[in-house]
């Protein structure tokens, strides 16, 4: 149930262009604070997983594993994305949510 929801809600915010994706645009809007919650597939390289937890662990934001690049990458209407951004404050603290009742945080927030 929270897997739907969680899916439901990173659609939403990718209809109201709320967030961002690929690993690049992300990890740019981590440095720049624009950024308030950042997924990362489960089946993203080690070194993808390390640069994230990192980023995120310095600029304090929320991380998290969840999901496949595929599933990331439907739900937000593109191909494959190891990473996603959310960038509006509301969105992110309702996912962040439901992230949290599957305990896959991957900074110990």
């Amino acid at each position: 149930m929270n897997q739907n929801k969680i899916l439901l809600m990173l659609g939403l915010a990718a209809r109201g262009r709320n967030v961002v994706s690929g690993e690049q645009q992300t990890v740019n809007a981590v440095r720049d604070g624009t950024a308030m919650l950042v997924i990362v597939a489960e089946d993203a390289s080690m070194n993808t997983k390390k640069l994230f937890a990192d980023k995120c662990g310095f600029y304090r934001v929320p991380c998290y594993i969840y999901g496949t690049k595929e599933s990331l990458g439907n739900v937000i209407g593109k191909e494959l994305r190891s990473s996603v951004g959310v960038i509006e404050p509301g969105l992110a603290k309702n996912i962040i949510k439901y992230l949290e009742a599957s305990e896959k945080s991957v900074d110990g927030r």
